[in-house]
């Protein structure tokens, strides 16, 4: 039996993973996958990666391209999610700041350097025309620190997903004051070098596992009941969410989607400079 750990966020996104352990479909390739949750994100799990805590990480395109790019040993082995993520612009629901252009100056609470809440907040400055190297951050560790940190003051403004935040919108403990898409496909899977050296033919079964799941995944019985359940959240909020969601079903990631998304990264002051596209993935269908 092969050993292997992924992780991923506690969010909808993921449930294809729940269904595909729930029914041990690696345990009958003689896999034995460990799922891990972290609420910290995607800079959590870029840590994770480095110091061999995870093998398989579901992270945010833009986290593990910054962080393989500043030296991270794994690979982008797929696109999981292909549409762009919604990031919701979150204020407290108390705070005196009522449109974009209130935040110029505002402190930003991120859940980490280098994740989705840090890098979105520079990708949002820029299209809003603001000088990126004055953006002040409060690094407050996850969803959690973003609520006490917005309501107490010590941030002004959160940046996190749409639809894991609408609940805390509704009631009332943020106000949104806009969204944010990500301008590439959201989210990928990202293997440790030392895993695709010697498991490339597990991973590979992995794959294969979780992306018949997400291919006939919108199609499932009562989807929308069994999320809203699971992550307490408005049916008609997972209907919205389901219909602008794409998972990937397995079409390879190429060189020149990571360029593109280089392109921006640098446009956007996220990385210095680019990097050969083919350092950061790994085609598992060769």
């Amino acid at each position: 039996m092969t050993n292997l750990k992924v992780g991923g966020v506690p969010e909808h996104f993921n449930y294809p993973w729940y269904i595909t352990l729930k029914n041990k479909e690696y345990n009958k390739h003689n896999i034995n996958l460990r799922w891990q949750d972290f609420p910290g994100g995607t800079g959590q799990m870029c840590k994770a990666l480095r110091n061999g805590e995870v093998d398989i990480a579901i992270v945010l395109t833009e986290g593990i391209i910054k962080d393989i790019s500043d030296g991270n040993p794994s690979k982008i082995v797929q696109t999981y999610v292909q549409s762009p993520l919604i990031w919701g612009i979150h204020v407290g629901a108390q705070s005196t700041l009522k449109k974009i252009a209130d935040l110029e100056n505002a402190t930003i609470a991120i859940s980490r350097f280098g994740s989705g809440s840090h890098l979105m907040a520079i990708v949002n400055a820029y299209n809003q025309g603001w000088d990126v190297k004055k953006l002040k951050f409060k690094v407050v560790g996850n969803l959690q620190g973003g609520i006490e940190a917005l309501t107490t003051g010590e941030a002004d403004y959160f940046m996190w997903e749409h639809f894991t935040t609408k609940p805390l919108v509704d009631n009332g403990t943020f106000r949104r004051i806009d969204d944010c898409p990500t301008p590439w496909p959201c989210f990928v899977v990202a293997v440790r070098n030392e895993i695709l050296e010697n498991n490339f033919e597990e991973v590979k079964k992995v794959l294969d596992i979780i992306n018949a799941e997400t291919k006939d995944f919108k199609k499932m019985d009562n989807l929308d009941e069994i999320l809203s359940k699971r992550y307490e959240q408005q049916k008609d909020d997972i209907q919205k969410w389901l219909k602008i969601t794409e998972w990937n079903a397995g079409k390879p990631i190429t060189k020149n989607l990571i360029t593109r998304i280089q392109n921006k990264m640098v446009k956007f002051n996220v990385i210095e400079k680019k990097k050969n596209s083919g350092e950061f993935i790994k085609n598992m269908y060769i």
